[in-house]
């Protein structure tokens, strides 16, 4: 086993990305809003609108800051496979890597004959509006986390080789002056939203940092060894 901590990313606005950035974190975005990313320079994620999906904006908004990683549209249907891997090549052309997010069931036994080596894994984590419901067992090469808590990301990191996650789930917790410990959310002893984000996030750090994997994970894949935080 390797050890390889993965790369952090945060959605959301400036003043939270900017205190993530003090402990690794990268910078993410959907393509319907990029205010908050305009003045960083690396980019980690152009994530989409997948209740109003517009490839053209997305496209564009790839184009304009080549991320490091970002998202095609969810196959909810086996039948859409082709174009959305088709559109996913020309993401590809803009973005270091794209994750594809496998959701139809019938792909689970198909996910490494029907979704090329060039694309990561996206796996959506079960939240109350949804999720990923093909069995973790599936996931067995590089895979990238799209939201949901901070413990149960972790826990599901034992369960797949993770390469990547974004996580914001924080903020909301701390809007209410509670802060994610390192195991569960629970109140601030001292209180402030400034104080439950920062805690939150280096605590969400603290959990990745002795995170291994076995290394024929990742060997053969596109992902593998070829992006490093330099290059983003």
């Amino acid at each position: 086993m390797i050890k390889n901590d993965p790369f952090m990313i945060v959605c959301h606005n400036k003043n939270t990305i900017n205190i993530a950035k003090k402990y690794g974190w990268l910078p993410g975005a959907k393509y319907t809003n990029l205010r908050d990313i305009k003045t960083f320079s690396k980019i980690g994620l152009i994530d989409i609108d997948w209740q109003n999906y517009d490839f053209k904006k997305h496209l564009d908004a790839v184009k304009s800051t080549n991320p490091l990683f970002t998202v095609a549209r969810d196959i909810e249907n086996i039948n859409e496979l082709d174009m959305i891997l088709d559109q996913a090549y020309e993401l590809s052309i803009y973005a270091q890597s794209v994750i594809v997010v496998p959701k139809d069931i019938r792909l689970k036994d198909k996910l490494n004959d029907l979704i090329p080596k060039d694309f990561i894994l996206g796996y959506s984590v079960p939240t109350k509006y949804g999720g990923t419901e093909i069995p973790t067992s599936y996931f067995q090469r590089p895979v990238h986390l799209l939201g949901g808590r901070p413990d149960v990301q972790r826990r599901l990191g034992d369960l797949m080789p993770v390469i990547s996650f974004d996580c914001n789930r924080f903020t909301l917790d701390a809007s209410f002056g509670d802060y994610f410990d390192g195991e569960k959310f629970r109140p601030h002893p001292q209180g402030g939203y400034k104080v439950c984000l920062e805690d939150s996030i280096r605590n969400t750090t603290d959990l990745w940092s002795e995170y291994k994997h076995e290394q024929e994970d990742f060997n053969g894949y596109r992902i593998s060894k070829r992006i490093s935080i330099e290059n983003v």
